[in-house]
C-alpha cells in the first residue's frame, strides 16, 4: 500500500506534463497553408477502400426530347461501354423516351451512380457523348442552369441569351477559356462541364447575362483575376482595388411632362372664397352705373382693342416699305508704286509667243533643214 501511495502523486505529474504539452507550430506561412500545392490530386477512390459493395441497389431516370432519339440511339453502346467500366447499368427505353442507370453488386464506389445520373441529364440536354463522359472523372463536375423562367417576355429572353453566346460563338468560347469549362446553351438550359471553381464563374456569368448585365464586364473582370492568380505575393491579400467597378447606367425612358405642378404647403386652414362676378363689380363701381353707361363702357373697350390691333396691323405692313440699310462703301486701295505692272514687257512678250509656236523650230534652224533635204535630194539623183 505504500509504495502505491509513493508512486501516486509521480504518475500523476507525469500525466499532467503530457497534458500540457502541446505540439510546437512548424514555421509556415498562412498562405501556404491555405493553397494546394501544384501537381497534387486526390487519390482515386478503389475497390479496396470499399471491398464489401454497396447494400442497396440506387437507380435515377430521366427522360430526353424527341430529337435525340437518333443520336442516342448511335452512341449508347459507348455509354454502357464507359458506365460498365464503374459496375453501373444503363437501360434505353425508347417507347417511353427515358434513361435510367442502376448499380449492381458489384459496384463499390458509392457516388458514382450521382455521375452516372448527371451524365444521362447531360445527353438529354444536347451535350455530346465525348464531353458528357468526362463528367465520370473525379475532378470534373457539371452544373445545368435553368434560365427560362429568369426573363418572362419571349423575344426578350431570346436576345440576352444570344448576347450570352455572341457573334459567331464568340463569347462563349471566350468563357470557356477563361474557366477551363465546356459551355452548352441549349433551349432554356446552360449546361456546363468543368472544375468546380469554373462552375462558380459560369454560373455567375449566365445568371448576370440574363439580368442585363452585359457579359463582356464579367470576361474583363475574369481576364483580370488570370493574371492576379499567377503572382504569388498577390494570392493572400484582397483583390479589390485591381478589379473594375462598372456603374450601371439605366436611361429613364418615361417623359416628364411639361409643366410640372408644384405641391403646396399642407394647411389645415381652407382656401379663402373666390370673389363673385357681384363683388367684383361692387370692388369696381360699375354695379351702381345704369345699363346705358354699361353698354357705353364696354363699346369703349372693344374700340380700344380694336385701335390696338389695327395700329400693330399697320406698323407690319410697313415693314415691307422701310429699305435695307446699306454697307459703308468701302474705298479701293491706291495701288503702290513698288508692285506697278510694267504692262508694256508684258505686251511684247505676248506678241512674241503669238509669232513662235509652241514647239516649232526658228528661221535658222529651218534653213539649215532645208539645204540638207537639197542635199539628199542631190546624192540620190547622182547615183
Amino acid at each position: 500500500m505504500a509504495s502505491s501511495s509513493l508512486n501516486g502523486p509521480t504518475a500523476a505529474e507525469g500525466r499532467s506534463e503530457f497534458r500540457n504539452k502541446k505540439p510546437k507550430p512548424e514555421n509556415r506561412d498562412e498562405s501556404e497553408l491555405l493553397t494546394v500545392p501544384d501537381g497534387w490530386k486526390e487519390p482515386a477512390f478503389s475497390k479496396e477502400d470499399n471491398p464489401r459493395g454497396l447494400l442497396e441497389e440506387s437507380s435515377f431516370a430521366t427522360l430526353f426530347p424527341k430529337y435525340r432519339e437518333a443520336y442516342l440511339k448511335e452512341c449508347w453502346p459507348l455509354v454502357q461501354k464507359a458506365l460498365n467500366e464503374h459496375h453501373i447499368n444503363a437501360t434505353l427505353d425508347l417507347i417511353e423516351g427515358s434513361m435510367t442507370v442502376c448499380t449492381t453488386k458489384k459496384t463499390f464506389d458509392p457516388y458514382i451512380i450521382i455521375r452516372a445520373r448527371d451524365l444521362i441529364k447531360l445527353l438529354a440536354r444536347s451535350v455530346s457523348f465525348e464531353q458528357a463522359v468526362r463528367i465520370l472523372q473525379d475532378d470534373v463536375a457539371c452544373d445545368i442552369i435553368k434560365i427560362g423562367s429568369l426573363v418572362r417576355n419571349k423575344e426578350r429572353f431570346v436576345k440576352r441569351r444570344q448576347r450570352l453566346i455572341g457573334p459567331k460563338g464568340s463569347t462563349l468560347k471566350a468563357l470557356e477559356l477563361l474557366t477551363n469549362c465546356y459551355i452548352m446553351v441549349q433551349g432554356n438550359t446552360v449546361s456546363v462541364i468543368g472544375p468546380f471553381s469554373g462552375l462558380k464563374e459560369v454560373r455567375k456569368v449566365v445568371l448576370d447575362t440574363m439580368k442585363n448585365i452585359h457579359p463582356i464586364y464579367n470576361i474583363k473582370t475574369l481576364m483580370i483575376k488570370r493574371e492576379l492568380a499567377k503572382d504569388s505575393e498577390l494570392r493572400s491579400q484582397s483583390w479589390e482595388r485591381f478589379l473594375p467597378q462598372f456603374k450601371h447606367k439605366n436611361v429613364n425612358k418615361r417623359k416628364e411632362p411639361k409643366k410640372k405642378t408644384v405641391k403646396k404647403e399642407y394647411t389645415p386652414f381652407p382656401p379663402p372664397q373666390p370673389e363673385s362676378q357681384i363683388d367684383k363689380e361692387l370692388a369696381s363701381g360699375e354695379y351702381f352705373l345704369k345699363a346705358s353707361q354699361k353698354k357705353r363702357q364696354k363699346m369703349e373697350a372693344i374700340k380700344a382693342k380694336q385701335a390696338e390691333a389695327l395700329s400693330k396691323r399697320q406698323e407690319e405692313r410697313n415693314k415691307a416699305f422701310i429699305p435695307p440699310k446699306e454697307k459703308p462703301v468701302v474705298k479701293p486701295k491706291e495701288a503702290s508704286t513698288e508692285n506697278k505692272i510694267d504692262v508694256a514687257a508684258i505686251k511684247e512678250k505676248v506678241k512674241k509667243a503669238k509669232n513662235k509656236k509652241l514647239g516649232a523650230l526658228s528661221a535658222e534652224e529651218v534653213k539649215l533643214k532645208m539645204e540638207a533635204d537639197e542635199k539628199k535630194r542631190r546624192k540620190k539623183s547622182n547615183i
